[in-house]
């Protein structure tokens, strides 16, 4: 990336100072302070209205969470503006569809430290409902008799499950990988998966109908896209062994929300739900009052050091635009179309 001698390219990093201090590792501003001028908005400033201003002169842009949309005329007027790296994982709202098709800007994304955090999500519901050790800790400590306590919780083999996967993209396959470290059978719903990537992936293919009838746990992993929305309704969810575990950290759009709800009460099979309809969850929501569900407030996504690993992520693309080497996370026109 060239500029004027002694001059550094501008990168405005577009986060709140919070979600900056909490995204990007002081070891990653100390590679972007040397890489480029940093410009980033002080308290109350990461608006639509302050946008075009940060953005002036800029050639990159660091985004995340809560950064207004870069939209056509901001791009019309900013010709300089060849990259956003995204902090996070869907760009759907953030860059017009048609400016990435056109080459007009290239965009990266941190979906791949998204999915980890997804992945390992899905595993420990899996392993706290299928063992429950919180119901053992309640019994010790309430003085519960020691083998009456351990035949009434003895719980299941995850390696045991026959596992169904909806949808083989970024978390679908991180999720497979740590499915298949404990021996468990999958099954992978996906249109766009070939044969030879599942027998690479070590996993079988199948109707979405099969597979909800042949397995102890269902995932879902698919994009909420129109061809996608309600894709499980009644019918589908009928389809359920009893006893299953069906869980959903992808999009609340993949479900009829209402027909989960009736078919949960019915209590033949246990879900964990990590998205909904409306978020926040009301207070009087009726999954609340469930026995069979386990609740998380869209937290399968986040963590800690998955936080600091998308923002190390960023600033990796952003110095490798800026020293004119391949992006390693481009978000590219074939992927618009099932990306989430």
């Amino acid at each position: 990336m060239s500029t004027g001698p002694g001059q550094q390219p501008v990168v405005a990093l577009l986060l709140t100072p919070e979600m900056r201090a909490q995204m990007i590792p002081p070891e990653a501003e100390e590679r972007l302070a040397a890489a480029a001028t940093v410009r980033a908005p002080g308290p109350g400033e990461l608006t639509a209205d302050n946008l075009p201003r940060l953005l002036d002169g800029a050639v990159a842009a660091l985004t995340g969470w809560g950064t207004p949309p870069i939209g056509d005329e901001v791009l019309a007027a900013r010709p300089g503006l060849a990259l956003v790296a995204h902090s996070a994982g869907s760009v759907r709202r953030l860059v017009p569809a048609a400016a990435i098709e056109s080459g007009r800007i290239q965009v990266s994304h941190a979906a791949v430290n998204i999915a980890e955090s997804v992945a390992e999500f899905v595993i420990a519901q899996c392993l706290s409902i299928l063992r429950e050790p919180h119901r053992h800790d309640s019994g010790m400590k309430a003085g519960e008799d020691w083998f009456e306590l351990r035949r009434r919780c003895l719980g299941r083999l995850l390696g045991a499950q026959t596992v169904g996967i909806v949808g083989a993209g970024y978390v679908g396959r991180l999720v497979i990988r740590l499915f298949r470290a404990f021996g468990a059978r999958i099954l992978v719903s996906d249109p766009y998966l070939s044969a030879e990537k599942a027998a690479e992936l070590g996993v079988e293919r199948a109707g979405l109908d099969d597979l909800l009838g042949a397995s102890d746990i269902v995932s879902l992993h698919a994009p909420a896209l129109p061809e996608t929305r309600h894709m499980i309704g009644a019918a589908q969810l009928a389809r359920l062994r009893d006893g299953c575990l069906f869980i959903n950290t992808a999009r609340s759009a993949l479900i009829d929300e209402a027909a989960l709800l009736a078919a949960l009460r019915t209590g033949r099979f246990t879900a964990a739900l990590d998205v909904f309809d409306q978020e926040p969850l009301p207070a009087d929501s009726p999954f609340r009052g469930l026995p069979n569900v386990v609740l998380s407030p869209h937290a399968a996504g986040h963590s800690a050091d998955s936080h600091r690993r998308q923002g190390a992520t960023t600033v990796d693309e952003i110095c490798r635009f800026l020293a004119g080497e391949p992006l390693r996370h481009r978000v590219t026109p074939a992927m618009l179309a099932t990306m989430a």
